[in-house]
């Protein structure tokens, strides 16, 4: 049996339909170090572009998220973490795709982050990530950071 493709209400009036069924899973790196957390700047060219995100990116069929982390933030950055904890998942849906977003607590384990797939690399105290543009779907994770963040630390 074939699923239809789900649809929602846009702003502009009619409904539309989004480009797939089921979610675009994605894994992002929360990596702290000395009080800051690491965020990326999304290239201009890209879905998205020009907004900053917490690394990582979407898993491939087969693949643990874990997995996925670690591939995505050796492509990326060229650095190997260590998996912590699930901190949130968000769901979202945007116009043409929804999207699942699972944010792990990681430690550096190996290597200096480098921006190998984006325009630029941050470290930023979690009190100052509000005045950076991320996208819509991450807005949630950053109201919960204070719980999550307390006296520059992730919460166990």
């Amino acid at each position: 049996m074939k699923r239809k493709p789900a649809r929602m209400k846009s702003k502009s009036g009619p409904a539309e339909k989004i480009a797939t069924a089921f979610p675009i899973e994605v894994a992002c790196a929360v990596i702290q170090e000395a009080g800051k957390i690491l965020i990326a700047r999304r290239r201009p060219e890209d879905h998205l572009g020009g907004f900053w995100e917490f690394p990582g990116g979407k898993r491939i069929a087969c693949e643990s998220l874990g997995a996925c982390l670690e591939r995505e933030l050796l492509e990326e950055l060229g650095v190997r973490v260590k998996l912590g904890r699930l901190l949130k998942r968000i769901d979202y849906a945007y116009p043409k795709k929804r999207v699942s977003l699972y944010f792990y607590q990681c430690q550096l384990v190996n290597g200096r982050p480098a921006p190998r797939a984006a325009v630029e690399l941050r470290w930023v105290a979690p009190f100052e990530l509000h005045g950076y543009p991320f996208p819509p779907a991450d807005e949630a994770f950053l109201r919960d950071l204070p719980r999550i963040v307390r006296l520059g630390q992730i919460v166990p």
